[in-house]
């Protein structure tokens, strides 16, 4: 008889444990993120992803399996990355730059993608337009009007007439902002002078080959450029020559101010998309988002070791000063 009644509560207890498990394992939700390199401002929008995610629930550890890879700046890094998160079928890829964001939208058209720090995704071919891409794939842009960048040229270095840029040709962002630049420039009396940096390594000296020819130079957000900011302020400081950027860790790295997106808002922005996805919406309906917050952070110290002196208006006017 004892073993008649214990054979159907161990049996049951069993039964109970195997639907735990299966309950666990489909509460479980998996994401996948991949940057196309490491910097301040790529690695505060990752940081605020998982903020994002886990203020909704979703704990790695406990029921996220969440992984990150960085391409170190190798678009063919970028794609292996891509081929191995798609391998893993994810509830949702993040991809953060636009090297990264093709990378994996060339990689599927099946596994969720959202997009981030993407300046132009029309123009890198990640959506067709501004609508909802009834594909795979939305995200958010770090889309900066240019005008306020140019009055802010105007404000540090009010004499300017030649702005120099470097950037790299091979970055769809990059290649949007210096057309839509030159074209304002021209409309205030100004000329832009370009400098080409395929690589990292590339970027102090596409900064030497500007000076004396350009009065101040204005980065964009470039990854080659932000990821090796350092060697672009050591030709500003040696030439006297003026910084102003649209990322504002820039600013604690050298720049004399910057007028940009907020990095960790921008990454929570996109994972408040991502829990979207988790919780059943479709990416292709969910129409791509612009962060339209941004920032002033000046640097007093650098303007001095860069040859201008700031306003106290401009000072004031800052939403962080760093000294």
């Amino acid at each position: 008889m004892k073993n008649l009644s214990w054979a159907p509560l161990g049996a049951l207890a069993l039964a109970m444990a195997s639907l735990s498990t299966a309950a666990a394992a489909q509460t479980t939700k998996s994401v996948a993120v991949t940057a196309i390199v490491e910097h301040p401002a790529l690695d505060a929008i990752r940081d605020g992803v998982k903020e994002s995610l886990k203020a909704a629930g979703y704990e790695e550890g406990k029921n996220l399996k969440w992984q990150y890879q960085s391409a170190q700046g190798n678009t063919g890094t970028a794609a292996q990355i891509a081929r191995k998160f798609v391998g893993d079928k994810p509830d949702a890829i993040v991809a953060i730059a636009t090297p990264s964001a093709q990378a994996v939208v060339s990689a599927t058209k099946d596994v969720p993608v959202v997009f981030s720090a993407v300046t132009d995704p029309v123009a890198a071919k990640l959506v067709k337009n501004w609508e909802p891409s009834k594909t795979n794939v939305t995200g958010v842009s770090d889309l900066l009007k240019l005008e306020p960048q140019i009055e802010l040229i105007k404000k540090v270095v009010p004499n300017a007439k030649k702005v120099g840029m470097v950037y790299n040709p091979g970055e769809a962002n990059s290649v949007v902002v210096v057309k839509q630049l030159k074209e304002l420039l021209t409309k205030n009396g100004m000329t832009l002078v370009e400098a080409s940096a395929p690589r990292s390594v590339d970027v102090g000296t596409a900064a030497r080959s500007l000076v004396g020819k350009v009065d101040v130079i204005y980065t964009n957000t470039d990854n080659n450029v932000v990821s090796a900011y350092e060697s672009l302020v050591k030709v500003g400081q040696d030439a006297k020559l003026p910084l102003i950027a649209s990322d504002t860790d820039s600013v604690k790295r050298g720049a004399i101010a910057a007028l940009g997106v907020n990095y960790k808002d921008l990454g929570m922005q996109t994972g408040a998309i991502v829990v979207r996805l988790l919780k059943g919406e479709k990416p292709g309906a969910i129409k791509p988002e612009v962060s339209n917050k941004t920032e002033l952070y000046v640097n007093p110290g650098a303007a001095e070791k860069q040859g201008v002196k700031l306003t106290e208006d401009l000072i004031k006017s800052a939403a962080q000063v760093v000294q």
